[in-house]
């Protein structure tokens, strides 16, 4: 007899995380936001986050909408679950410059996101950011593997 494993599915939305310790596919849509997405090799759980705006600027609730608040509250659930960091591999996605103006919020999305993994000493082994189109991922917590497509269209300008 054979057992088939029942993969749960989750929509991740901005401002939150996920963590997960089942068999989960987590997908999520991202356009100028990233997502962090970590996974234990040894424990096998994933996590992955989905943050708007690179810095909390101190006012209000220090959320997961801001990207320094976002990854290194991933990171903390990971230790949480008993993850080690040496066995911890992260894959960065979005980040996406959609609209012409001086900001740049989805490369400053993405450099914070990269800054703090490395300070963890946290190894990118998958990016896939910037650009001028969104991107759906889909993450699968058991394997690691994430599955991505862009969506939208480039625009040609004239």
């Amino acid at each position: 007899m054979t057992t088939v494993s029942k993969i749960s599915t989750h929509f991740l939305y901005p401002s939150h995380l996920f963590v997960g310790s089942q068999h989960t596919e987590v997908t999520t849509v991202l356009g100028s936001c990233i997502s962090v997405c970590l996974y234990d090799t040894v424990r096998k759980i994933g996590a992955i986050n989905h943050f708007m705006l690179p810095f909390w600027n101190g006012q209000g609730l220090a959320s997961v909408k801001y990207g320094n608040i976002a990854t290194e509250k991933l990171i903390k659930e990971m230790l949480r679950h008993n993850c080690r960091v040496e066995n911890i591999i992260a894959k960065v996605f979005g980040g996406a410059n959609q609209v012409e103006f001086t900001a740049r919020i989805g490369d400053r999305n993405a450099e914070v996101a990269h800054d703090i993994l490395k300070e963890h000493g946290i190894r990118v082994v998958a990016k896939s950011v910037g650009g001028k189109v969104g991107r759906k991922i889909i993450f699968d917590t058991e394997s690691g593997v994430v599955k991505m497509r862009y969506v939208g269209s480039q625009k040609k300008t004239p």
